[in-house]
């Protein structure tokens, strides 16, 4: 207990470092360093809050709205997309099945990182650099969740479930939708948080792809913030409140989705 309390307390001192600098103005950053809030906190924090939404015509909340379109939508796409790919190799026997699967690990061990610069190559040659689909077609790809999908659906759906549907006259699309998803959805939920958090941490990728402010999402807009702030001190308690406020929908994400873990959990200990 006392070594998880150690963790506990390393892995939350800077996220209460990022809410306590949150609520203290420029001044307080030259003259102070505070681990607790001060009696102003509440309006410091409100108006570093206001400052934050209307600075440089109101292009935070774009970044925030580019990045949860690219983390939400692609997300959820990419993960039906892995769910598919993963429930054909496990439950279908055709020529080539290992050799794809195969190769979907091999992408899991190539970090995203090195595949920007290829990316980067092949986009430009169909015009799509420093275009929304830059950012959001690679998004879709995930290696990780055919592979997860694959092990889930040989595990939890069974093959004679899959038969009764087809003798009941339904479909192989209509199974894997009505029958398939329900029983996958604990790692359908899995591969989703891991795809949205991936996409929202992206940098390299739209650091590579893009060049328009606008169509930035929060992580490179930040970083374009704290690259000024030698040059425009002002910025500095904007970069901090914005790091704080771009936390916010992976924790919404986490609290909101980790319900199906438990059921997935609750479902695998009656079985």
């Amino acid at each position: 207990m006392a070594i998880m309390g150690a963790f506990t307390l390393y892995f939350l001192l800077p996220i209460f470092w990022l809410l306590v600098s949150s609520t203290k103005t420029l001044g307080n950053f030259n003259s102070t360093f505070s681990l607790w809030f001060t009696p102003t906190s509440i309006t410091d924090m409100g108006n570093n809050l206001v400052n934050l939404f209307t600075y440089n015509e109101g292009v935070f909340p774009r970044w925030m709205l580019n990045s949860i379109v690219y983390a939400t939508v692609a997300g959820g796409i990419g993960t039906i997309l892995a769910a598919m790919c993963g429930y054909a190799l496990s439950k279908y026997d055709f020529p080539g099945r290992e050799l794809i699967f195969n190769t979907v690990l091999g992408g899991v061990l190539v970090p995203a990182t090195a595949l920007a610069l290829p990316l980067f190559l092949i986009f430009s040659q169909v015009q799509l650099t420093n275009t929304f689909w830059a950012v959001f077609l690679p998004s879709l790809v995930s290696p990780f969740g055919v592979y997860l999908s694959r092990i889930y659906a040989a595990s939890s759906v069974p093959d004679e479930i899959i038969e009764a549907a087809r003798i009941d006259g339904s479909g192989e699309i209509r199974t894997f939708f009505t029958v398939a998803v329900r029983l996958m959805s604990p790692a359908l939920v899995t591969i989703f948080l891991f795809q949205f958090v991936s996409i929202w941490n992206n940098f390299f990728l739209p650091l590579v792809m893009l060049r328009d402010q606008t169509l930035f999402p929060v992580t490179l807009g930040l970083y374009t913030w704290n690259s000024q702030v030698s040059q425009i001190p002002d910025i500095r308690t904007l970069v901090i409140v914005g790091a704080l406020v771009s936390i916010v929908p992976l924790l919404v994400a986490f609290l909101s989705l980790q319900r199906f873990w438990r059921n997935g959990l609750g479902a695998g200990s009656l079985k």
